[in-house]
Protein backbone atom coordinates (compact mmCIF):
# COMPACT_ATOMS: atom_id res chain seq x y z
CA UNK A 1 0.00 0.00 0.00
CA UNK A 2 1.24 3.47 -0.85
CA UNK A 3 -0.10 6.79 0.44
CA UNK A 4 0.83 10.14 -1.12
CA UNK A 5 -0.37 13.68 -0.53
CA UNK A 6 0.21 16.39 -3.13
CA UNK A 7 -0.21 19.73 -1.35
CA UNK A 8 -0.07 21.73 -4.60
CA UNK A 9 -3.30 20.18 -5.88
CA UNK A 10 -4.57 19.11 -2.41
CA UNK A 11 -5.08 15.45 -3.35
CA UNK A 12 -4.55 12.45 -1.08
CA UNK A 13 -3.99 9.21 -3.00
CA UNK A 14 -4.00 5.70 -1.57
CA UNK A 15 -2.90 2.78 -3.74
CA UNK A 16 -3.88 -0.67 -2.51
CA UNK A 17 -2.37 -2.60 -5.42
CA UNK A 18 0.15 -2.16 -8.21
CA UNK A 19 -2.36 -3.49 -10.76
CA UNK A 20 -3.15 -1.22 -13.71
CA UNK A 21 -6.10 1.12 -13.31
CA UNK A 22 -8.74 0.26 -15.87
CA UNK A 23 -11.51 2.61 -14.74
CA UNK A 24 -12.08 5.44 -12.27
CA UNK A 25 -15.39 6.59 -10.87
CA UNK A 26 -16.29 9.53 -8.64
CA UNK A 27 -18.46 7.63 -6.15
CA UNK A 28 -19.27 10.76 -4.16
CA UNK A 29 -18.19 14.34 -4.79
CA UNK A 30 -14.44 14.52 -4.19
CA UNK A 31 -13.97 10.76 -3.72
CA UNK A 32 -12.59 8.86 -6.72
CA UNK A 33 -12.24 5.08 -6.68
CA UNK A 34 -9.88 3.33 -9.13
CA UNK A 35 -10.65 -0.18 -10.39
CA UNK A 36 -8.60 -2.86 -12.16
CA UNK A 37 -9.88 -4.85 -15.14
CA UNK A 38 -11.64 -7.32 -12.81
CA UNK A 39 -13.56 -4.58 -10.99
CA UNK A 40 -11.43 -4.69 -7.84
CA UNK A 41 -10.64 -1.41 -6.07
CA UNK A 42 -6.92 -0.71 -6.49
CA UNK A 43 -6.82 2.86 -5.24
CA UNK A 44 -8.66 5.99 -4.26
CA UNK A 45 -8.17 9.72 -4.43
CA UNK A 46 -9.58 12.32 -2.08
CA UNK A 47 -9.87 15.73 -3.71
CA UNK A 48 -9.58 18.88 -1.59
CA UNK A 49 -8.08 16.64 1.07
CA UNK A 50 -7.16 19.42 3.49
CA UNK A 51 -10.85 20.28 3.88
CA UNK A 52 -11.90 16.63 4.42
CA UNK A 53 -9.09 15.17 6.53
CA UNK A 54 -7.70 16.57 9.78
CA UNK A 55 -4.02 16.09 8.90
CA UNK A 56 -3.52 15.02 5.26
CA UNK A 57 0.27 15.19 5.69
CA UNK A 58 0.28 12.67 8.57
CA UNK A 59 -0.20 8.90 8.30
CA UNK A 60 -0.76 6.53 11.17
CA UNK A 61 -0.34 2.84 10.40
CA UNK A 62 -1.00 -0.15 12.61
CA UNK A 63 -1.00 -3.90 12.16
CA UNK A 64 -3.18 -5.89 14.52
CA UNK A 65 -3.74 -9.59 15.04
Amino acid sequence: MKVTYDAEVDVLRILFSSRAIEESDEEKPGMILDYDEDGNIVGMEILNASTRIEQPKAVEYAVTG
